[in-house]
Order: structure tokens, then sequence, then C-alpha cells
């Protein structure tokens, strides 16, 4: 036990080292067009949407701090409207770091409640990770507990849509029906294992109700955000479900028959994917953890 927790520390001490020591120099962001007025950009951590309104533009998460004057200086090569309205699709730092930056820009920052909530306060994360509190001025300012529709002003609606626990327990969809575009943040790691955070209410079966609500909203030629991956699209989507319903099953009925946590880690269960699926964030240990601690 003592070694337990003298290498639980190591660990955690390694991860702020690297963290306070990260260099975001090497970033570039870059863009894809995927409508007449939305783009997807990319660079480090969640990918961000960008909507073209009349007279502004709209902004879908906005990575790192450190990367918000090079996502700013890259949304000019696109558009010489100002980001007025910053909205986010959970609460987690790769995907709100640039929240103090865009609001002391003049952005107005959207989001779940949650969201504001869990950014207001310190979060345990688990597995020693502590997050602290963000400033009052990069908190959401406008929040919701249900659905919001932004109206862009050139014919076009963004409907921000609060969906079950699934990630965490403030994710939101954008919706862009005349677009044909929606951005499902990190209910959607497009070709890896998702994660599924347990100490920010994450659960199984909302990502699995959320990602099936989404196979209902688009079609073969919609185009799909996800929180993490390249710009995809349905039959993407139904691999995604495809992978997260087989593996619920196994670790359920492996659960049921009284395994134990570590025994169904060791049965392979997740085989057939952790080449493609687990080299990334969540490995194959994590995502049956994810599942067997909160599939009902």
């Amino acid at each position: 036990m003592r070694n337990r927790i003298l290498g639980l520390l190591v660990a955690l001490i390694a991860m702020q080292i690297a963290m306070a020591q990260r260099d975001f120099s090497d970033v570039e962001i870059t863009s894809e067009q995927l409508s007449a007025n939305v783009y997807a950009l990319f660079g480090a951590g969640g990918n961000i949407g960008l909507a073209i309104g009349e007279t502004e533009a709209f902004v879908i998460d906005d990575q790192f701090g450190p990367l918000t004057d090079k996502i700013i200086a890259h949304v000019k090569t696109i558009t010489e409207k100002p980001i007025k309205f910053v909205l986010n699709t959970h609460w987690h730092g790769d995907h709100t770091g640039g929240n103090l930056n865009l609001a002391a820009s003049g952005a107005v920052i959207i989001a779940h409640e949650n969201v504001r909530v869990r950014m207001g306060t310190k979060q345990n994360r688990g597995e020693g990770r502590i997050t602290e509190a963000s400033p009052e001025k990069a908190l959401p300012v406008i929040t919701f507990d249900k659905d919001l529709n932004l109206h862009l002003g050139n014919g076009s609606v963004m409907h921000a849509i609060a969906v079950n626990n699934a990630h965490t327990d403030g994710d939101v969809f954008y919706y862009f029906p005349e677009e044909n575009v929606l951005h499902m943040g990190d209910n959607f790691f497009s070709g890896r294992y998702p994660y599924i955070d347990i100490n920010s209410g994450g659960d199984i079966d909302g990502l699995i109700a959320n990602v099936t609500m989404a196979l209902g909203m688009v079609d073969s030629t919609t185009k799909i955000i996800p929180g993490h991956g390249p710009v995809s699209n349905i039959e993407d989507l139904e691999s995604y479900k495809h992978v997260l319903l087989t593996l619920r099953k196994r670790i359920v009925d492996a659960r049921n028959s009284g395994k134990s946590l570590e025994q169904v880690q060791k049965m392979n269960l997740s085989k057939e994917w952790d080449a493609t699926h687990g080299q990334g964030f969540i490995n194959a240990e994590k995502i049956v953890m994810f599942i067997y601690n909160t599939a009902d």
C-alpha cells in the first residue's frame, strides 16, 4: 500500500510538472470548411467549431489559453467578423481554457449551468488529479439546463441541446440544421475510446443514449465534429455506437457473473479495437473501468 501511495504521488508530481512545462509554441491551428458558414478548427485540445453569422462569429470551445492568439489569428483568415459568442460543450480545460482570454476580448461565454458550477469550484478528477476553480471572468455568463436557440442573423439557427449525463453532467450538442453540421463535443471520440469522467457525472448509458439521439438527427451528408478526432459522418458514428454497445454488453455480462473489475480488465474484452481505439488517453483498462462502474 505504501509503495502504491508513493507511486501515485510521483505520478501526480510528474503530471503537474509536465503541464507546467507544456510548450504550445509549435501548435498550428488549421481548419476545414464544412458548409457555407461553419468550419472546424484543430490545434491542441478539443476540436473547435466556428459559425459565421451576419455580423459576428460564434466559436464552440476554445482549447487552451496559450493558444487564444493563434485561434483568433486563424479565425481572421476566414472572416473579419469579430468573435462575439463562445459556447462550451462541457467544462474540461482543453475545451474551455481560452474562455478567460476571449471574454477579455469582448466575447460572451455560454454553456450548460453545470459547466459554470464545475469551472467555478475546485474539482477532484480522480487518480490524484485536482483542477482548481477558474477565475470568475472565465465562467459562462449565460447558462441553461435544457435547450437554447441562437439566431445567427443569416437565416441560420444554432440549436444548443443539453443532453444526458455522458462525458460529464454538463454536455451540450450544437446543431446547425440549415448547414447540416453537428458538434458533439466529447460525446464523440472519433476512432478511439471515449473518456467517461465519472467524477463529473459521466455515464456510459447516457453516452449511448446521446449517440443514439445524434444518429436520429443526422443523415449521409451531415458533417459531424467530434470532441477529438477528424470530422466524421454517420458511418463513423454508427461504428462508434457499435463499439460502445458491444463493450457494454460484454463487460456487464462479466460483471453480473460475479467477476471483479480487476478480473474483467484481464479478460481482453476489447481486443478487436485496442490497436486502433485504445492507444491514446483512454486505453483498454480504462474503458473497461468506465463501463464496469457506470453501466446500470
